[in-house]
């Protein structure tokens, strides 16, 4: 499925590059404001057994140099399992990303950025868990644009660390590092510069 949403993309950059005129390239500038985000559902059927997943992560940035964006983004979860076990999330994000050619249409990006999240699990017996995730990424990716106000972006790879701990006495962190240099880790969003 990721690669056949990779061949869209590609095949989308393709296009823009075909009907892009020469006097509309897009591009970021000093001072330029966007948002961006993304939306995902996940659903999984196995016999009567369903589970749905859906996440919600708006952004917003702001252009501090000609090069350089800083970012601020809500991450807000919730799933629910064949178990009827339900699990929320809700958490933020800060970020910096350089823009190596920010005022072409095509640019390379190195992204940084920090997020902390707040996860609930309510089993199907009842009560509740909570556990606390804070992480640290950083992603190279590249930035296209489609028109003056759209643009597509897309982080392959990333060098990460997270630290989950439940939210009880006595309970133990969860530490991971990983370094994703392949496609098991690619990102895709949509821009609307203002």
């Amino acid at each position: 499925m990721k690669n056949l949403f990779l061949l869209s993309i590609i095949a989308v950059f393709a296009i823009g590059s075909v009907n892009a005129q020469d006097d509309s390239t897009g591009g970021f500038t000093g001072g330029d404001i966007y948002v961006s985000g993304s939306v995902g559902f996940n659903s999984t059927k196995t016999g009567d057994a369903k589970s749905n997943e859906f996440t919600f992560s708006p952004s917003v940035g702001y252009f501090i140099s000609d090069n350089i964006a800083l970012e601020a983004s809500l991450l807000i979860g919730s799933s629910e399992d064949a178990g009827d076990n339900k699990t929320s999330s809700f958490g933020g994000g800060l970020g910096a990303n350089y823009f190596f050619t920010p005022d072409s249409q095509f640019s390379f990006i190195l992204g940084a950025g920090l997020v902390y999240v707040n996860s609930k699990l309510e089993p199907n017996g009842g009560g509740e868990a909570k556990t606390n995730t804070f992480a640290a990424s950083v992603r190279p990716g590249l930035n296209y644009f489609v028109s003056d106000a759209f643009a597509l972006r897309a982080s392959i790879a990333a060098l990460s660390y997270s630290s989950s701990k439940p939210d009880f006495s006595g309970a133990d962190a969860t530490n991971n590092f990983g370094l994703n240099v392949d496609f098991s880790d690619i990102n895709f969003g949509v821009i609307y510069k203002f």
